[in-house]
C-alpha cells in the first residue's frame, strides 16, 4: 500500500514538472524540433522592442526576435528567426515600430521600395547599410514622440497666431481699408476711361460699316452699268454706258478713299487705346511698388501721421493766437 502511494506521488510530481516545462516553453514561444531561418539586423536604437517581439512580413506574423546585443560603433545587433517556409523579400530592410497604442512592438521586414518616404528613416537605413548578411534597420517614432512633436507644433501655431494678432491691429486695418478704397477709386477711373474708348470704337465701327455699304452700293452700280453695256451695245448706247461707268468708277475711288481714311482712323484709335492701357498698367504697377507721389500716398502711412501732427500743431497755434493775439499781431498808430 505504501509503495502504491509513493508511485502515485512520484507520478504526480513528474506530471507537474512536465506541465511546468511545457508552460515555460509556451511562454517563451520556443519551437521544438523546427529548423528556423535566422538573420541579423542592426539598429541605432531598438525602442521598446524585446526578445520575443514578433517579426511580420506583409502583415503576417512569420517569426520573432531571438536576442539583442550591443555592438561596436554604437550599434545594436538584433538576431531574428523566421519560419522555414518564409522567404525574405528582395533587398530586405527591417523597421521597428509600435503595433498598437498599448505599447506592443513588432519588427516589420519589407523590401527597400516599400520604405516610407521619411528623411529620418531613409537616413537610418543608409547609415546601417554595410553589405554582407547583416540587414539595415530603422526605428520609427513611437506615440509619445509623435505626441510631443504635435504639442510643439501646436505651440508654434499659437505663437504665430499671437504675433499676427499683435501686428494686425485696428490702425493697420484702417490703413488697409484706405488703400483698398484708393484702389477702388482708381479702378472706377480706369473703367470709365475704357467705356469712353469703347464708345469711340463703336463710332469708328459705324463709320467702317457705312464705308462698306458705300462700297457695296458702288459695286452694285458698276454691275448694273456692265449689264446695261452688254444690253445696249447693239442699240448704239455705248457712249452713255461709258459715261455711267466713269461716274461709277469715280464713286468707287471716292468710296475707297473714304474706306482707307476710316481704316487709318481705326488703326490710330487702336494704337491710342493700346498706349493708354499700357500706361494705365504701368501706373498701377508703380503705385503698387510705392513709386511716385501717388504710390507713396497709397503705400506709406507716414503722410497720415505727419498730417495728423500738423493739424494738432495748427490747432495749438490758433488757440495760442486767440489767447495772446498781441504776441503775433502788433498795431501801431503814428
Amino acid at each position: 500500500m505504501k509503495r502504491a502511494n509513493d508511485f502515485v506521488v512520484g507520478l504526480t510530481i513528474l506530471g507537474a514538472i512536465v506541465a511546468i516545462a511545457a508552460g515555460i516553453v509556451f511562454m517563451k514561444q520556443a519551437d521544438i524540433g523546427q529548423r528556423k531561418t535566422q538573420f541579423i539586423a542592426r539598429f541605432r536604437d531598438v525602442g521598446s522592442a524585446r526578445p520575443g517581439t514578433p517579426v511580420v512580413i506583409r502583415g503576417v506574423r512569420s517569426g520573432r526576435i531571438e536576442s539583442m546585443a550591443l555592438a561596436d560603433g554604437g550599434w545594436v545587433e538584433v538576431r531574428m528567426s523566421l519560419d522555414p517556409a518564409v522567404r525574405l523579400p528582395e533587398n530586405p530592410v527591417v523597421l521597428l515600430n509600435e503595433a498598437s497604442v498599448f505599447g506592443e512592438w513588432q519588427a516589420t521586414v519589407l523590401g527597400r521600395d516599400g520604405v516610407p518616404r521619411d528623411a529620418d528613416v531613409q537616413r537610418q537605413l543608409a547609415d546601417a547599410a554595410q553589405g554582407g548578411t547583416v540587414l539595415p534597420g530603422a526605428t520609427l517614432p513611437d506615440i509619445a514622440k509623435l505626441t510631443a512633436v504635435a504639442g510643439r507644433i501646436a505651440g508654434d501655431v499659437a505663437s504665430v497666431a499671437e504675433r499676427f494678432e499683435v501686428a494686425f491691429d485696428d490702425r493697420a486695418a484702417t490703413e488697409l481699408r484706405g488703400s483698398i478704397r484708393n484702389f477702388s477709386d482708381l479702378s472706377s477711373v480706369l473703367a470709365r476711361t475704357v467705356r469712353e474708348q469703347s464708345r469711340n470704337l463703336d463710332s469708328v465701327s459705324g463709320d467702317v460699316r457705312a464705308g462698306v455699304q458705300s462700297l457695296a452700293h458702288a459695286a452694285g452700280q458698276l454691275e448694273r452699268v456692265v449689264t446695261r453695256f452688254d444690253s445696249s451695245t447693239s442699240r448704239g448706247e455705248v457712249d452713255k454706258v461709258v459715261s455711267d461707268a466713269a461716274d461709277a468708277a469715280r464713286q468707287l475711288r471716292q468710296a475707297s478713299r473714304n474706306l482707307l481714311t476710316i481704316s487709318e482712323q481705326v488703326g490710330k484709335s487702336q494704337e491710342r487705346l493700346h498706349s493708354f492701357i499700357v500706361g494705365s498698367d504701368s501706373i498701377v504697377t508703380r503705385i503698387n511698388r510705392g513709386q511716385g507721389s501717388l504710390g507713396l500716398l497709397v503705400n506709406d502711412s507716414s503722410l497720415y501721421r505727419n498730417t495728423d501732427s500738423l493739424l494738432k500743431e495748427f490747432r495749438s497755434f490758433l488757440a495760442d493766437l486767440q489767447r495772446n493775439p498781441k504776441r503775433y499781431i502788433q498795431v501801431r498808430i503814428f
